[in-house]
């Protein structure tokens, strides 16, 4: 079973998503919060630095966006050049550039910033300059991927170019083509607003959190949709009926006394998964600690003591661990570089098989997630990527007593002295 539940209170909207009743993702905006990502700007190119091949742009922000050259050259593979040129031929400073956001800016680190354009739609994502077409590979028929290219070919013009999205599969070519057009005008008003605003200047900036969550989440596998806002559920209802009459008999609005997040276990499960030491059903636990660079978890059986077989005890624990990593990663929203210290394993199979599992629960994560395998000390690396701050940075503040490091200065007695 899987459920969204939408809570709103004092312009503070929050987004849970929950499969089987467990928590999976989370999301809280307030409206004077900024989507950065996916929003499109007209920049102002402030340093050329040939030697890192990147760019400095000016959007607006309160640090300059970072442009690699590769977000400079074209987005299809068949028109990128054998040898790289030079970043210096082809932007120079004081030159104003349309730009879209990859990544939030972190810590000192500004915005990361492309001209490989991007607009995701309900069924598409509209690429203005990519010229290519692509379809979701978690739609496995053959006949059904054809056919959505074909829909593709048709709808879109030279040098336009789209994905179509997994949720797609089966639906008809005016539902694609609607959206298409959507997306096409979209773009298209990004234009006009380019040719008469300077530089900085924001553009086009993505919906918010319960846009997308409906957009991107509420699909055919979502069994109900909880929102305890009248106003705002009606006119999620009339917006969503346009997409979908079934779908939009699936929400519904929450009119209970009791806050729809402990209603429905939201809240009492996000303070659990939020801390350092992280228990599991079985009895062992995980411990999170992140770095700028890195998260890297630790598995232990705590006080689960399993069979009489330490190795298969060691391996049950490392199985329920791999699925709740897999949650924890997706719920905290953490990207980057994860190293995973499992229990050490002496079969090869069972190895195997935690690998195995941590691909599998992977599978449910939207974020592109990828075991990439045992290193040489037995641990697993994992990556994710990385575009907004994870929910630890955006729900929960440093400690102003011991600065984020979880420890404080030891009182000790002062030494005895003889008189």
């Amino acid at each position: 079973m899987k459920q969204i539940i939408v809570h709103c209170r004092d312009s503070l909207t929050q987004v849970a998503l929950l499969e089987d009743r467990v928590l999976t993702e989370f999301y809280a905006e307030r409206p004077a919060e900024k989507q950065l990502v996916g929003s499109v700007y007209n920049g102002k190119v402030v340093n050329v630095l040939p030697g890192m091949q990147a760019a400095f742009v000016d959007i607006g922000l309160d640090k300059n966006a970072f442009l690699y050259v590769d977000d400079l050259l074209p987005a299809h593979l068949d028109k990128i050049p054998a040898v790289k040129p030079s970043i210096s031929d082809l932007v120079k400073p004081g030159q104003e550039l349309l730009v879209q956001v990859t990544k939030e800016p972190f810590g000192t680190k500004g915005a990361r910033i492309t001209t490989h354009f991007s607009l995701p739609g309900r069924w598409i994502v509209f690429m203005p300059n990519a010229d290519y077409v692509g379809v979701s590979r978690k739609i496995g028929s053959e006949q059904e991927r054809s056919r959505l290219k074909d829909i593709a070919e048709k709808v879109r013009k030279p040098g336009e170019g789209l994905i179509i999205r997994t949720v797609a599969e089966k639906e008809t070519l005016e539902a694609l083509e609607r959206d298409f057009n959507v997306m096409r005008s979209d773009w298209n008003s990004v234009l006009r607003r380019a040719e008469t605003s300077g530089a900085p200047a924001l553009l086009y900036r993505e919906p918010g959190v319960l846009d997308r969550v409906v957009r991107d989440a509420f699909t055919d596998r979502v069994d109900e949709l909880v929102i305890d806002d009248p106003v705002r559920g009606e006119v999620l209802v009339n917006r969503v009926r346009e997409m979908s009459e079934e779908l939009a008999g699936r929400i519904h609005i929450y009119r209970g006394r009791e806050n729809v997040l402990l209603a429905y276990r939201v809240r009492e499960q996000l303070d659990r998964a939020m801390k350092r030491k992280v228990w599991l059903k079985s009895g062992g636990y995980l411990v999170l600690d992140r770095t700028e660079a890195l998260t890297v978890i630790d598995v232990n059986t705590g006080k689960f003591t399993g069979t009489d077989d330490p190795e298969a005890t060691v391996f049950m624990t490392n199985a329920e661990a791999a699925d709740e990593i897999a949650r924890l990663l997706r719920l905290r929203d953490i990207g980057g570089i994860v190293l995973v210290d499992f229990i050490d394993m002496t079969s090869d199979k069972h190895r195997a098989e935690v690998a195995d599992r941590l691909e599998e629960a992977f599978r449910n994560d939207r974020t592109k997630t990828y075991a990439v395998g045992w290193t040489k000390l037995g641990l697993m690396e994992i990556t994710r990527k990385k575009a907004r701050e994870s929910l630890d940075d955006s729900i929960l503040a440093v400690c102003n007593v011991c600065g984020g490091s979880g420890k404080v200065p030891v009182e000790r007695p002062a030494p005895h002295r003889r008189k």
